[in-house]
């Protein structure tokens, strides 16, 4: 498809709509480049407190 075919079918805001599109799909990219990076950051400080003997208050086994 053609620049000129996509303008035709986009109208007179052409250029607008594709740039809206390409920041959209940016931003999202980012997002999620953004959680992956912090979930492994997260993964690995919970990996150093555990080796350090800290526990998860959710694994504690309660005594009545």
């Amino acid at each position: 498809m053609t620049l000129a075919t996509l303008a035709t079918i986009l109208g007179p805001h052409a250029d607008f709509i594709v740039a809206a599109y390409g920041v959209t799909v940016f931003v999202v990219a980012l997002l999620i480049a953004w959680v992956a990076l912090d979930h492994s950051a997260q993964k690995r400080s919970l990996g150093d407190l555990e080796e350090r003997g800290v526990t998860r208050r959710s694994r504690r086994q309660s005594t009545p």
